[in-house]
């Protein structure tokens, strides 16, 4: 077959027509993808350990938008079933750390003889850098 016996590219194929295959696709629910942000930004900023308060409250409204983006997903249309599961998972794993985070320290502070023990080794290195 010659090129000049082929059919033209888009010949039998309307203007109207050619526009409208792309929206046949389902989209990610954007509640899910923003579970999964906060989720990845929540456990690093947790894992941090200087920033666990960030990390617990982007973990919490990783929650939010975890499930806001699992009932997005039944929606004809709407996909990100995963990506809901994947940001809740990482959410509630920032949300138990900063917690355990949180308690651990408080039990430190409020533990006199351990803030003694620390504040002895501090002044030991002070000492040492003089």
């Amino acid at each position: 077959m010659t090129a000049a016996s082929e059919p033209a590219r888009g010949a039998g194929v309307t203007a109207g027509s050619r526009g409208h295959r792309g929206d046949t696709r389902a989209k990610t629910s954007a509640a899910a993808t923003f579970a999964l942000v906060f989720g990845v930004a929540g456990l690093f900023s947790v894992l941090t350990a200087i920033l666990a308060w960030l990390g617990l409250v982007l973990g919490i409204i990783g929650i939010i938008l975890g499930i806001v983006g699992l009932k997005m997903a039944r929606r004809p249309g709407v996909t990100g079933r995963g990506v809901s599961i994947g940001g809740l998972v990482l959410s509630i794993l920032a949300v138990l750390i900063g917690l355990g985070l949180a308690a651990g320290i408080t039990t430190f502070v409020n533990n006199e003889n351990a803030v003694d023990r620390l504040q002895t080794q501090v002044d030991k290195l002070r000492d040492k850098l003089d």
